[in-house]
């Protein structure tokens, strides 16, 4: 299995001397083809920056971001267009529809960015929104969908282009619990079935059960790695792992179990 994202040391620090904030203090990890890996940390741990910083919203002040061994931060151009639109796919917390779009418009608005037309994406709409059980909303507006219908409409727009990565910025953060859920299992799906590689932050232990792989970051460190004892652990098992780190996480204890 080869890595898709490679993250080496990376760094991003606010302020100066005594009152600057390490947002990130030197990070390093992988991301491997068809792998769903979570991120986990409290409010301010540095995961946020650190998407931010692979989506190239974020300039880094150190380190090194490398998709399929290309270094991001040299991307210029075109290069960098192909990869904000190709390379990566965004999945916000706050859906980031625009209003004035239906459904199918807001899924196929990456096409007209990068000035590809409707039918190289069109076959591969409807398999997403039947997938996604979103086909009765499409010639809808966000206003006239569910908080649920409004995210999957949100996860087929940042799915349309067959990105190599998907990141998943606190994905359930406005949904309620059964919308949540509906969604992971829609996101773990599309991972086991097809192989999609994800990076999801997330401060919900319920969301990071669906994950094959967590890191929780404390300031801007890895503080601890938490995979599946094997692939058949159930989530409910594995939930419950996630829980004893995240209390010694937010104890402060660096005595994971």
């Amino acid at each position: 299995m080869e890595p898709v994202l490679e993250i080496e040391f990376l760094k991003k620090y606010y302020g100066k001397s005594a009152n600057q904030t390490k947002a990130l203090d030197g990070i390093s990890f992988r991301v491997m083809q068809g792998e769903f890996l979570g991120i986990m940390g409290s409010s301010g741990s540095g995961k946020s920056t650190l998407l931010n910083c692979i989506a190239t919203v974020t300039r880094p002040d150190g380190g090194d971001i490398r998709m399929e061994g290309v270094r991001v931060q040299n991307l210029k151009g075109a290069g960098l267009a192909q990869y904000r639109g190709r390379k990566i796919g965004y999945l916000f917390q706050n859906f980031e529809l625009l209003d004035n779009l239906t459904g199918r418009e807001n899924i196929l608005l990456p096409l007209s960015i990068h000035n590809l037309s409707e039918a190289q994406g069109g076959k591969y709409l409807f398999h997403l929104a039947d997938y996604l059980e979103i086909t009765d909303v499409l010639d809808k507006f966000p206003a006239q969908m569910s908080g649920g219908q409004r995210q999957r409409v949100a996860a087929a727009r940042a799915l349309i282009l067959n990105p190599k990565i998907v990141l998943a910025d606190e994905p359930t953060g406005a949904l309620d619990s059964r919308n949540a859920r509906a969604l992971m299992e829609k996101l773990a799906g599309l991972n086991r079935e097809r192989k999609t590689t994800i990076l999801m932050v997330t401060h919900d232990s319920n969301a990071a059960s669906y994950c094959g792989r967590i890191l929780f970051i404390r300031d801007g460190r890895i503080f601890h790695e938490l995979r599946r004892e094997v692939p058949e652990e159930s989530r409910q098992a594995f939930h419950r792992r996630i829980l004893l780190v995240t209390a010694q996480l937010e104890g402060g204890s660096a005595n994971v179990l």
